[in-house]
This record gives structure tokens, sequence and C-alpha cells, in this order.
């Protein structure tokens, strides 16, 4: 591979490069202002999430938390609260942390090689390099899932991209395309390049001003390469959860450190061992499952109950799990709450004043709709 490392002439590619973004460079809101604070927080959205996604989000957080300052100043619930809908909260909870440390351990300012950003809870190798050679223009090279794409094609790489050799044939290759001045608009536009004519499928090759350049193309091997991420087992589950009522007031459980979604709140909720036999919306329980979700109950919160309808079935998606939840209401007739669990009442009405997770968010918006 060392070979083919050589092969690219690195001027002539940043040539061909810089005359197709020009006319082609894609318009975001975090170009307009390429300070670090903002490359950062554009760059920790967009892991595992698409730009269309992000851009409402991102503009949304920047108008609350303009600056790292004001980030750190927050508490963690409010940045979660804007967070919500976005998934993977693991990286609202690091930006929060990193934007103390920057305060903190750097008198609120970014430090600036790759070595010491990835320092920062929460930045790794790429975020560390987008963010120096952006804001900084260190020669700081970047690989994440478009240029992944177009480094392999390029070079006719056909192992497997993530493995630890893929990884350092890429990086090196990166890395041998910068220049020492200008990195920042070198990678900004292989990235655009990969994001709009490198893609994963029916890659715009015609219109591309590498191809002449690209292994893959000359042994059109473009629809093999990269290879493929190994799709991992999926695991079918059912949940349940349950909107437990109590003069007007509704009960919520505060998600902890190890587990999912940590920090959102929630209502009480949990995996069924016991296959959920089919059940229609706004109909009861059978009587077994409605023994099992009273005893479930009384000792999670410490709560007697009498369990209602079905209010909704939410099916969706997380990492290698699809996940059917089942949402039930019911009635609190006696108990008290257990003092070792996070619980809290909240009127109906305040749930949208805490960072829920998307799934908590849909039951709440069900609990919250007139009934006829």
């Amino acid at each position: 591979m060392n070979s083919v490392l050589d092969e690219f002439d690195a001027v002539e590619l940043r040539r061909r490069l810089f005359a197709w973004h020009r006319r082609h460079a894609r318009s975001l809101p975090w170009k307009e202002h390429p300070e670090a604070y903002r490359i950062w927080i554009s760059e920790i959205m967009l892991q595992q999430t698409t730009v269309a996604a992000v851009i409402p989000y991102y503009e949304r957080f920047l108008r609350r938390f303009p600056d790292v300052r004001a980030l750190a100043d927050a508490d963690e619930a409010e940045v979660l609260k804007l967070w919500e809908g976005l998934g993977y909260y693991s990286r609202a909870r690091n930006l929060h942390r990193a934007a103390r440390v920057i305060m903190t351990e750097h008198a609120g300012r970014f430090p600036q090689s790759p070595a010491e950003l990835q320092t920062l809870p929460g930045i790794g190798r790429y975020t560390a390099g987008a963010i120096a050679s952006f804001a900084f223009d260190a020669r700081a090279p970047i690989v994440e899932a478009n240029t992944l794409r177009l480094y392999c094609r390029l070079l006719g790489y056909s192992g497997d991209p993530r493995s630890s050799a893929g990884q350092d044939v890429l990086w090196r290759f990166a890395e041998s395309l910068l220049p020492a001045r200008g990195s920042g608009r070198v990678n900004q536009a292989l990235m655009d390049l990969g994001a709009i004519l490198c893609t994963p499928i029916d890659p715009r090759c015609d219109e591309c001003p590498l191809s002449g350049l690209c292994r893959a193309r000359a042994e059109g091997s473009q629809a093999s390469i990269p290879a493929p991420k190994p799709r991992p087992a999926v695991t079918a589950l059912q949940d349940i959860a349950v909107a437990i009522r109590d003069r007007g007031r509704v009960l919520v459980r505060q998600r902890q450190a190890k587990e999912r979604w940590a920090g959102l709140w929630d209502f009480p909720r949990w995996t069924s061992e016991i296959p959920i036999p089919a059940i229609k919306t706004e109909s009861p329980p059978s009587p077994g499952l409605s023994r099992r979700i009273v005893d479930e109950i009384a000792a999670r919160t410490g709560l007697e109950v009498v369990v209602g309808p079905l209010a909704k079935i939410v099916r969706h998606a997380v990492t290698r799990y699809r996940i059917e939840l089942f949402c039930f209401l019911a009635e609190k007739v006696g108990g008290r709450l257990r003092k070792d669990e996070p619980l809290r009442w909240i009127a109906l009405g305040e749930l949208n004043d805490l960072p829920l997770s998307m799934t908590g968010r849909k039951f709440a918006k069900e609990l919250q709709t007139p009934r006829r």
C-alpha cells in the first residue's frame, strides 16, 4: 500500500479539488464563522446524524449557548433539553463537561493542537483534527464517513477501512494530501466532495474532478469499495412504560449514569421478560399482564396502582435493538415513593420543561392530548 500512497501527486490533487470546490462548496451555517467553539458544536452534533437533521438543532443551540462560557454555566438538564431528539445523549453530556474543563483548565480558550484537544471529554482524533485545521489552520488530517469512502476509492483499498491496518492507511493518506498551510481548506473540500459526488450508492464519477486519479474508478470497483460495515444482529425487545397519575400529577424518573439515555427523564419503564400478547390501544391488559405491571411498579417505585388501558405503542430502534414500547396508564391507590430512586411527581404541563427521552416525549404528548 505504500507504493500506492506514493503514486499520488498531492499538488495536482489539490489543484483539481480546489477548481471544483470553488463552484460547489456546501453552504453550511458553521462554515460562516469558523471559530473553534462553533466547529466543535457542529462536529459533535454531526456524529451519527445527518446535516439536514443537525442544522435546526445547531442554530437553536447557538442561540442559547453562544460561547463556551454560556455552555459551561448551564445546568446539564437544560443542555439535554436542547439536545432532545438528536439521540446519542452522551455527546451532549460530554459537550457540557468539556466546556467546564475549557473554562477551568484552559481559561476559557480552546486548545489548538490535536493532541491537547483530544484530552477534552468526547473529542476523538477526527473531531480534534477538524477543530485544529478549520479554526487554527493546523496541519491536521481528518477521516470521517465521507472522506473514508473517498480515500478508499482513490486508493482502491478493498480491505476493512475500520480495522487498525485500514485506519493506519487512511490516516497516513489523509495527512499526505495536506499542504504546510491551508489544511482546513483542503479538508473541507475533501469532505464536500465525498458528500456531494463520492456517495455511498451511485457515485457521480463522471462529474468528479479526481476521477482520473481514482484507482476504484479505473478498476470499476466503486460499488464494492469501501468494504461494508458488518451489520450487527438485531435483537427485538418489548418494553413497558407506565404513566402513574395522582391528583393531576404524573410520576417520572430520571435515568441514571449507567442506563441508556442517562440524565434524561422518563416514565417508569422496563423490558418485559415475558412476551406481551397482542393488545389494541385503549384496551386493558390481560389479568396476567396487569398483575405483572402492578408488581413491577411496586418494586420500582413503592406505589400501589390500578393499571388502566394501553395508551400508545411506540416502535423505535436503538443501536442493535428494535424495541416495541407499550405505554400504559395507571392510577395511584396507595404506597409511598421509594427514597432511593430518582422519582418525581410533576404536573402534565411541566413535562414540556423536562428533558425527556424521545419515546418519553411521545408518551407525554399522548397524555397531554385532550380526549374526546
